[in-house]
Order: C-alpha cells, then sequence, then structure tokens
C-alpha cells in the first residue's frame, strides 16, 4: 500500500497519509499544502511466539513434508 511519512512545512505536523497516483497531499493540521516526505524504514515482522498456522504437529515444519519426520495420524 502506498503510505508515506510527511511533515507539514507550515506548521512542522508529522503525518501518514495513504496516497494514489494523483493525490494531492494536505496537511491534516492546518491545510498546507507545502509538505515534505519523508524517508521510512519498512515495518518489521512481529513475531507472536506461537507456531505458524501451517504447522499442525507442534514444532518445526509441517507433519506430512518429505523433510519431516512426524506423520499425521
Amino acid at each position: 500500500m502506498p503510505l508515506y511519512e510527511y511533515t507539514c512545512d507550515q506548521c512542522e505536523h508529522a503525518f501518514e497519509m495513504l496516497v494514489f497516483e494523483g493525490d494531492k497531499v494536505e496537511c491534516p493540521a492546518c491545510c498546507g499544502q507545502k509538505v515534505s516526505r519523508q524517508f521510512s524504514l519498512p515495518a518489521a515482522g512481529q513475531s507472536s511466539g506461537s507456531n505458524l498456522p501451517m504447522s499442525s504437529c507442534g514444532e518445526g515444519p509441517p507433519c506430512g513434508a518429505p523433510w519431516c519426520g512426524r506423520q499425521n495420524n
């Protein structure tokens, strides 16, 4: 999704906005149209500590995979 971070050049308000081609970006705080797009890093994946949904045997690769020693019963 084209979600970008901006800073308003007028009031220095920082905000994020979903922008598609041809959309005009406007500051939500002061309605200023002079904004600067900021460089941002992609979000890191989150680890919940639980097994992946495709894992049916508890740990490791899914059961039934050629490399898995555990088989579904």
